[in-house]
């Protein structure tokens, strides 16, 4: 059963074959058998998920039509407000934090009959490429669990791939959903930015953050897209138009037919720079999208090349401020508080304990790049090259529908061989950080293997036409097919 894909389950459930609860408990019997070497949740909620689940099929007998993804089970990335399920962000300063609320993707899903399984693993405060900066230890990856599961999602993504979960959450501030799913073989899905609700997901970079979902096939990402997707008045960035329809694209495109749809190969994206491997599985895949009739055109996009540096000093300034809030006075971790430190000694004590390497070193980056005499040459600066980069995507839509490349330069590399070199870590991101920063939808769907492992291929689409990257997902996966990492 834990095979089985979402819309199976859904299936499954709404035939009456199976309860919700057998459902649940089935996963539940999966994380307790594997999760603790492959380490994908922080915290696993098996009495909230059963309660859940008897809902659900309490609501079915009692005649109630439910949605379509009614008690299916799911993953939450640990970066979402939970009411009283530790919410931690993979860092010590909010170490058993409970809210006292659901962020508004978590109510959507309660809200869709889905079974929240629990928490899944991050690198903390979503500042990473491997999961290895999580304050609780690194996840495995599937395939190979001495190596990355990606980041900053890869629990999430590790979830999905060792069958814990048919579904889950994720969020994508550079790359955490798709660079992720690309290394796990799985599909991970960021939506255009404001077309899902940021309002309870804890803020690291607010111009880029963007919640969406994982799976292991399209059609099941688009149903998850659609279920927590849409608007929320509750975030001032929330687009006030409905979710375009991902579920009817992804079922057009598993047809396998695209006629007429005009893909760019993005030029700087597709030649050096990745790993020989990834590029023979990436040009396969463009191969076989051709034979499906799409045509495939090379888009030049030469402000890309910058996307990098701009997002390291963009998103490292704001969350230099975002994480100010994090001080040890009102919430989470509390150091010093013996009646002998000031306050500012507090604060100093308390961040100095509660954050973790990496996060220190993009608050330090973010501060020195918003300092008095530094603004301009260095946050101004990259905020133009952000509009020079959405000129970029909007010159390239005006030639194609969409474009694509591969998700990531490298396939999974093992644990501990990029931690000492952090631009070697970021460059895990090199493909994905372009259209956050443009803020438009891009998705990774798997495309073959490169010595074993899996290779993504990422389709990037325009601003709120998410819909065609889940059509020519759709339409890669009906000839790829998904992939199934070795038994655990």
């Amino acid at each position: 059963m834990t095979r089985m894909t979402a819309t199976e389950i859904a299936a499954l459930i709404a035939s009456g074959e199976a309860s919700a609860v057998e459902v649940t408990r089935a996963h539940l019997d999966r994380i307790a058998a594997v999760d603790d070497r492959v380490h994908a949740f922080l915290h696993v909620d098996s009495e909230g998920a059963l309660e859940s689940a008897r809902t659900v099929d309490a609501r079915r007998a009692a005649g109630e039509e439910l949605g379509p993804l009614a008690g299916v089970p799911v993953a939450v990335k640990d970066v979402l407000a939970t009411k009283g399920v530790p919410t931690t962000v993979g860092s010590k300063i909010l170490e058993n934090w409970r809210p006292p609320y659901d962020s508004t993707i978590v109510a959507r899903l309660r809200a869709a009959g889905t079974v929240m399984l629990g928490k899944t693993n991050m690198d903390e405060f979503a500042m990473g490429s491997s999961t290895e900066y999580s304050a609780y230890g690194p996840t495995g990856n599937p395939w190979d669990l001495g190596r990355i599961p990606g980041g900053s999602g890869g629990g999430s993504a590790a979830a999905l791939a060792a069958y814990e979960a048919p579904l889950a959450i994720g969020s994508d501030t550079g790359g955490s959903i798709r660079q992720p799913g690309a290394v796990t073989g799985t599909v991970g899905a960021k939506p255009t930015y404001g077309g899902t609700s940021r309002y309870g997901l804890v803020a690291f970079s607010s111009s880029l953050d963007t919640p969406g979902p994982c799976a292991r096939n399209v059609l099941d990402a688009a149903l998850l897209h659609a279920a927590i997707g849409g608007h929320d008045p509750r975030d001032s960035t929330s687009i006030p138009q409905p979710v375009p329809d991902v579920v009817a694209a992804a079922r057009a495109g598993a047809s396998g037919d695209l006629t007429g749809v005009r893909l760019g190969l993005v030029t700087e994206f597709s030649g050096e720079g990745a790993e020989p491997g990834v590029l023979a599985a990436f040009r396969e895949a463009v191969d076989a999208l051709t034979k499906l009739g799409a045509e495939v055109v090379e888009v030049s996009c030469p402000h890309f090349q910058y996307a990098l540096p701009a997002y390291y000093l963009i998103a490292p300034s704001e969350c230099s401020s975002n994480l100010a809030r994090f001080d040890g006075v009102r919430f989470g971790l509390r150091v010093g508080d013996d009646g002998v430190h000031s306050l500012e000694e507090v604060m100093s004590l308390t961040r100095d304990a509660g954050f973790g390497p990496e996060v220190k070193r993009r608050i330090m980056l973010g501060t020195y790049a918003l300092s008095s005499g530094y603004y301009d040459a260095y946050y101004g600066q990259a905020q133009k090259v952000r509009t020079l980069i959405t000129q970029d995507f909007t010159n390239a839509f005006e030639q194609v529908d969409v474009l694509i490349s591969p998700t990531t330069p490298f396939v999974a590399f093992p644990f501990g061989s990029r931690t000492s070199d952090p631009y070697q870590m970021y460059l895990a991101d090199l493909f994905t950080i372009p259209s956050n920063l443009y803020g438009g939808p891009g998705i990774s769907v798997p495309c073959g293997l490169s010595d074993g492992l899996p290779v993504g291929l990422q389709i990037m689409a325009p601003t709120m036409a998410d819909d065609r990257m889940y059509r020519v997902g759709a339409a890669l996966e009906s000839v790829v097919g998904t992939l199934a990492p070795p038994a655990l």
